[in-house]
Order: C-alpha cells, then structure tokens, then sequence
C-alpha cells in the first residue's frame, strides 16, 4: 500500500515537472527567465522547456484596462509574467498644468509606447507603468509651462513632437521606445473659455465691418472710375465731333474756293479782259448780296433801297459786257 501511494505521488510529481517545464509562448509576447534569482534568458513564441524549481519566469507590473470611478479613471495595475511586446496606448487621466502665462488648463493625453528590450524593462525599473505616467505628467508640465495660453491651444502638434522626443530619449534606459503623444484635450477655465468667446465674437464683428467698408470703398472707386472714364469719353467724342467738323469745314471752304477758282478762271478765259471779268464777279457778287437782303420770312422790303442805283448801274455793266463779247 505505501508503495502504491509513493508511485502516485512520483506520477503527480513528474506531471508537475512537465506541466512546470514547458512553456507555451503567443506571437508578440515574451517571458524574462531567472535561474536561482539570476537573469538567464528570454524566451521567444512557442514551446520553450523550463528547469522545474530551478527555472521561473520573473513578474513585471502591467497596468490593465482603465476603469471609471465616479468622474475619475482609475487604471489598476498587476503582476503578469508574460510580457506584450506590442505597442501600448496609455490613457491618462485629466491633470491641472500651469501655462506661462499663470493660466491653469486641464489637459487630457495618449502615450502610445512600445517595450523594445524586455530584460531592461524588468531590471532597469520598479514599476513602469507607474514610471512612464510620472514621467509623462512632469514633462508635460514642463513643456507647457514654457507656452503661452494661446500657444498651448495652436501648437498642439509642436507641443506633441517635443513631448514624444524627451519621453523618448527618457524611456530608452528602460527598454521602451515612445512612438507618439497625443493631446486629446485642452481645457481652459470657465472665465477664460467666456473671454476667448467675446474676443472670438469682436474679431469676427472686427473683420466683418473691414470687409464691409473695403467693400464699400472699392465700389465707390469703380463707381468714380467709371464716372471719369465716363467723362472722357465725352469729352474725346466732343473733340472729335470738334475736329471732324473743323475738318469738314476746312475742306468745304477749300472746295468752295478751289470752285471759287475755277470760276474766276472760266469768267477770265471768257470775257479775255481781267477787267472786264473782275467787273462782271462784282457784279454778280453785288446781286446775290442784294437778293439775301431781300429773301426770307421775316423780311419784308416795300421799298427801293439806296443803293439801287448802283444795282442798275452794275446790270447796265453785265449788258455791255455781253455785247461786247459777243459783237
């Protein structure tokens, strides 16, 4: 009977050693293995055989899915002994940060980070998801406190790459490279948010009214624009018209005279005298001035004019012109 009952116990021991030695490992995790207390390997993905009792795998503090708690987030934290190696977004709670500018904002950021060296995850610090959080706030603190108010507002992605380079260049001695922060969001005071709202409000009524009276005084330039060019027109018509007309009656006259001329030539080759044709125009002049005199609607002449005599006489001229160039 002893005997059947140390078999059983040697059975259940050998299954504890088997269970023990072996160790399944999933694709992006790894597990840090000490022999006797001391740092001996780190295991890859699959089947990985461990020395029982000799052999454990070392604990690390992870922190779990965050949980709300009235208006906090509460992330908790255990021990696991297998490490993920994937990237890891840390959500963390809302914290009070000052700005330059004595301004207290709350601000709400992601880490995203990913574990690059298990065995300094383990052995370079204590708690690293408490440490990196620290780290986070305070350099985020830092930065801030370097801003402006409405720096902080409009350089989020400034304030993002300079918070991801530090964290990074800080976490490297622990084994984990910050891929990127991101701020989800800013929150300025009550009062501040109100002041921001009216400015916000007067700068828009401020551009509203230069865009009205830019407006404004562009359409009175084009309206007076147009008036001048307007004007000018006119006015170049008018001297045209001007022109044309002086033009016209620059060559009406030099036709009348070239047939003035002509004229003179005819009664010239005519008569063959100059004297004789220089009487015979005068009197032909005399005439028609004579008839303008008496012509019209309004004139009304009832009697001889004093000058009549020399009408006669210039008649009596033309009749001895005629028959002395006809005899």
């Amino acid at each position: 009977m002893a005997g059947i009952i140390v078999l059983i116990l040697l059975i259940v021991l050998l299954i504890v050693i088997l269970i023990k030695g072996f160790v399944i490992i999933s694709q992006g995790e790894t597990m840090v293995i000490e022999r006797l207390g001391k740092y001996s390997r780190t295991l890859n993905s699959g089947v990985n055989i461990l020395l029982p009792f000799i052999e454990k795998p070392r604990e690390i503090l992870w922190r779990t899915s965050a949980m709300i708690q009235g208006e906090n987030k509460i992330t908790p934290t255990k021990k696991v002994s297998k490490i993920d190696l994937r990237e890891q977004v840390y959500d963390y709670p809302k914290q009070n940060v000052i700005t330059k500018d004595n301004v207290n904002i709350e601000i709400d950021a992601l880490l995203y980070f990913q574990i690059t060296d298990p065995m300094r995850a383990v052995y370079e610090v204590a708690d690293l998801p408490n440490a990196i959080e620290k780290l986070t706030q305070t350099t985020l603190r830092n930065v801030i406190g370097e801003l402006e108010l409405d720096e902080s507002l409009s350089s989020r992605d400034t304030i993002n790459s300079k918070l991801t380079k530090i964290l990074d260049e800080a976490t490297d001695k622990w084994g984990v490279k910050v891929n990127r922060v991101e701020l989800k969001d800013i929150t300025p005071p009550k009062e501040i948010r109100e002041t921001m709202e009216k400015q916000m409000r007067a700068e828009r009524d401020r551009r509203a009214a230069i865009l009205m009276a830019e407006g404004d005084k562009q359409s009175k330039i084009l309206e007076a624009e147009g008036f001048r060019e307007s004007e000018v027109n006119k006015a170049q018509g008018k001297k045209d018209a001007a022109v044309l007309m002086a033009e016209g009656e620059a060559e009406a006259k030099i036709k009348r005279a070239e047939a003035e001329a002509e004229s003179i030539r005819i009664v010239t080759e005519a008569f063959g005298n100059p004297e004789d044709a220089r009487n015979y125009l005068v009197a032909m002049k005399y005439i028609d001035t004579l008839g303008s005199m008496v012509t019209g609607q309004d004139n009304k002449v009832v009697y001889m004019p004093y000058e009549a005599t020399g009408v006669l006489s210039s008649l009596g001229t033309m009749k001895e012109l005629f028959q002395k160039n006809n005899g």
